[in-house]
């Protein structure tokens, strides 16, 4: 027997932050200071700015476009999931009444 592991305290996480909006994104942005680390990069290639090509910016919509279709299936996903979950979670009921009645009238 291992006293060890019955000392050990499970330890709780706290629950996971939602992720910023889009609009909390841009305002983080523009507040940021013009010697954030995020911004280093620019100096260290000699860019005063950077322009995205056209094809950077096609290629990010697409990317985008993706990602909103992948969490729209993802929502529908979970949506399905408690679903099927409640229902395994009353057929586990029954199932389990249905046991005590048969033992029930075994007796």
């Amino acid at each position: 027997m291992n006293l060890g592991s019955k000392n050990k305290k499970r330890v709780v996480l706290p629950s996971r932050p939602e992720p910023p909006t889009v609009d909390q994104i841009l305002e983080d942005i523009n507040r940021a200071a013009p010697n954030d680390p995020v911004f280093s990069i620019l100096e260290k290639t000699g860019q005063d700015s950077y322009r995205p090509s056209e094809s950077d910016v096609d290629l990010r919509f697409q990317q985008c476009q993706k990602y909103l279709e992948l969490n729209e299936r993802l929502q529908e996903a979970r949506g399905r999931l408690l679903r099927q979950r409640e229902e395994l979670r009353m057929a586990g009921e029954q199932l389990q009444s249905d046991v005590a009645e048969v033992k029930g009238q075994t007796l």
